[in-house]
């Protein structure tokens, strides 16, 4: 059956959010989510909530955090565009984590940041949307070890990868934020307390996912999942 877009929660309600999008196949696969929600395509403060499934049925775990998103809000599914300011609407996996220090404690794949590593956000690079070691050979890309603490700790997030199309958006990731009622250039930020929490917390065993956007708009994935 498929599910009505017509059919709206709230931002405090990400159980019934992830029980409307089990057709889709990442949700059916995963029993970890951490999801992200905001009451406003244009705003760029948002509710994290951390999820798990047991038997079938999702749970919130005690205690939801404020993130920061995209300075200019979300994309509606689908419309995420390099350099447009806004977090990508969707569900995402997420399978690696990095940072700064040697060692991180979390039972995610860990990769260290270093001052030679970068990711790629030139649309015109054959290496769009990836991270190397070694100043590539494109316009732009981003370090991954900054001069601030934004990507002390942090979570790729597996989006526009499996095709990478030019064009549609890249380093989108799960890090730490500036503080309270900062934004961000695309990505989800936390408190470093809590980004900390989601690391911990997330175990690859459990095919972890990321949600993203306003309900509404999420609930619109149903319907394409059975296009």
């Amino acid at each position: 059956m498929v599910m009505s877009s017509s059919i709206a929660f709230g931002i405090d309600d990400p159980v019934s959010i992830l029980a409307a999008l089990s057709n889709i196949q990442e949700i059916a696969q995963s029993s970890q989510a951490v999801v992200i929600l905001s009451g406003s395509m244009t705003g760029s403060n948002a509710t994290a909530y951390l999820c798990e499934k047991n038997d079938s049925e999702w749970t919130v775990l005690p205690g939801f955090f404020a993130a920061a998103v995209g300075k200019h809000g979300f994309a509606a599914p689908g419309e995420k565009r390099e350099g447009d300011g806004k977090s990508p609407t969707g569900v995402f996996t997420l399978t690696i984590a990095f940072g700064y220090a040697p060692e991180c404690d979390t039972k995610m794949q860990y990769r260290q940041a270093t001052a030679d590593d970068y990711w790629v956000d030139d649309p015109d690079s054959p290496l769009y949307n990836t991270w190397v070691n070694g100043k590539p050979d494109a316009k732009s890309a981003e370090k991954m070890k900054r001069d601030d603490i934004l990507y002390k700790w942090g979570i790729a997030v597996d989006y526009n990868k499996d095709p990478v199309i030019p064009g549609n958006g890249s380093a989108i990731f799960l890090h730490v934020w500036s503080g309270p009622g900062s934004i961000t250039t695309g990505c989800a930020a936390f408190s470093e307390k809590n980004m900390l929490r989601i690391l911990r917390l997330l175990d690859p065993g459990k095919n972890p996912v990321a949600v993203m956007g306003v309900p509404d708009e999420i609930l619109k994935l149903t319907n394409t999942s059975q296009e």
